[in-house]
């Protein structure tokens, strides 16, 4: 018998972790295919909701928020991309990924509000697949193409590239109801105690914190079955 769960991740496209979080999970759900199915849905979270719309870069932030040096901040980048392998991700530039053999653009941190009441309007207008296309064509514009997603336009090209209409998904970033939408996410996280993504939310009820190795998402999601269905 299969399971159906629902696992709502709570996550901001700024954070590498979530990415490899997502490879890891997904590695998971490939091993329980025919005893869990699951529906996944993202939820917003800013790790930084007073970036200014000029954005900060990336070496620079880390140092700065967490009271490191550069060279820190740099290793603590270089732990990601370790990890990222083994996870099925990258979190490398990759020339070409946005066209051409132009010198990489910096590596930047940007405010991402804009991009998480796009992705909230796409969960409940077109569902949680596609939802989650979006989150990782936007990942990957973010970590692997270096596109500048703080910006509308950058989104809406982004949006239209997963096959969203343009026009309805500007109408969606100018929408305040989209606003209310992502800050009672927030809230929601907060009263859930959430202070760091990913953080996954398995039933409604059950939280995985932090990116798990796949075994780790595997026992869990496991366990959680074995509770509903028993």
């Amino acid at each position: 018998m299969t399971t159906k769960l629902t696992i709502d991740i709570w996550s901001d496209v700024m954070c590498p972790w979530c990415l490899v979080g997502w490879g890891n999970l997904r590695q998971a759900l490939d091993t329980l295919e025919g005893e869990i199915e699951a529906e996944v849905r993202w939820h917003a979270f800013e790790l930084n909701p007073d970036m200014p719309p000029e954005g900060e870069e990336r070496t620079a932030h880390i140092a700065r928020k967490y009271g490191r040096t550069l060279e820190q901040s740099r290793g603590v980048q270089d732990q990601m991309r370790e990890a990222a392998p083994a996870a099925g991700v990258s979190l490398d530039y990759e020339p070409g990924k946005d066209g051409g053999d132009e010198p990489a653009p910096p590596a930047m941190m940007w405010n991402t509000l804009d991009a998480h009441k796009l992705l909230t309007w796409t969960r409940e207008t077109h569902g949680p697949e596609k939802q989650t296309e979006l989150k990782l064509a936007l990942f990957a514009a973010h970590v692997n193409a270096r596109r500048r997603i703080g910006e509308h336009e950058v989104l809406l090209d982004i949006a239209e590239e997963t096959g969203l209409d343009r026009d309805a998904a500007r109408a969606a970033l100018e929408s305040d109801d989209y606003t209310r939408h992502v800050r009672a996410e927030e809230r929601a996280a907060y009263e859930m105690n959430i202070t760091g993504v990913p953080a996954m939310i398995v039933a409604g009820k059950f939280m995985i914190p932090g990116a798990q190795p796949p075994e780790a998402y595997v026992n869990a999601l496991r366990r959680v079955a074995e509770k509903l269905d028993g």
